[in-house]
């Protein structure tokens, strides 16, 4: 059965495709494997629709960085064709820096009628129910309703000796706010200048010291991007750092040189 809870620390930064390059060959020589989306280091792709109240309730809390925050998304690993094709509705919450991600698997009619009616889909086991029943208490409280469209390409490598020590590397970020359907086609304005992306660790104690070496290294220092906080910020009209409100453009593939040994 798929995992339907995450506990874990994150820590996110900017780099540039040529640190990304090197990075990678790094962890490809520390022994970390690509993860099974991304065999051979190719891209796939996450569509994602966040939900929010009328005033932005949501986001306009997290942007002030307090001690706790949760916010509600549906997630997808392809762009459903009907309404059986599968998504996940997901619950991320975190609290004082640890994030604990709960989320169930259904159809992407099932995640509508979930949102729009409060139908909630059927099941007998336990453990997704109770994660429905926190969606359910999350939509009564909030009233939230379907508000940012976002999309990235990524490559997500994995440690054997630490399965708790993830690296994703996302790039290609598009948002919109309009057509919130995952019927629409992938488009929208991009996040990052061009040939900039967003690295993630994701790790349960400590980063790993050579991990640490191999960004002190690459000169590379957290820089606490969040995809939706820094779309909110662009939206409002603040001239932000690393947004251009444009077209997104062709970038560089990530993962896609595959002669770098």
């Amino acid at each position: 059965m798929a995992k339907l809870t995450f506990k874990r620390r994150e820590k996110k930064f900017l780099v540039s495709f040529e640190q990304y390059k090197s990075i990678i060959h790094e962890l490809l020589d520390r022994g970390m494997e690509y993860d099974g989306y991304c065999a051979g280091g190719n891209t796939y792709r996450l569509y994602n629709i966040y939900f929010d109240s009328d005033t932005n309730r949501i986001i306009r809390s997290s942007v002030q960085h307090p001690k706790f925050k949760e916010k509600l998304r549906l997630r997808a690993y392809f762009l459903p064709r009907s309404d059986d094709d599968p998504v996940f509705l997901e619950i991320k919450r975190k609290i004082k820096g640890t994030v604990v991600k709960r989320r169930a698997a259904m159809s992407y009619g099932e995640a509508k009628e979930f949102i729009h009616c409060g139908c909630r889909p059927k099941t007998d086991d336990y453990m997704v129910n109770q994660v429905l029943d926190e969606i359910e208490f999350y939509l009564k409280v909030y009233d939230v309703k379907p508000k940012v469209y976002l999309s990235y390409e990524r490559v997500a490598l994995f440690s054997r000796t630490d399965p708790d020590f993830r690296v994703t590397f996302d790039g290609n970020i598009i948002s919109r706010r309009t057509q919130l359907d995952l019927f629409c086609e992938d488009r929208g304005e991009s996040l990052l200048d061009d040939g900039e992306l967003v690295m993630e660790t994701k790790f349960s104690g400590a980063i790993p010291a050579w991990f640490c070496d191999i960004l002190s290294k690459n000169k590379v220092y957290m820089s606490g991007f969040s995809k939706y906080g820094n779309e909110y910020t662009r939206y409002r009209g603040s001239d932000f750092l690393h947004l251009k409100d444009r077209p997104a453009p062709p970038i560089p593939r990530i993962g896609a040189d595959k002669q770098i040994q």
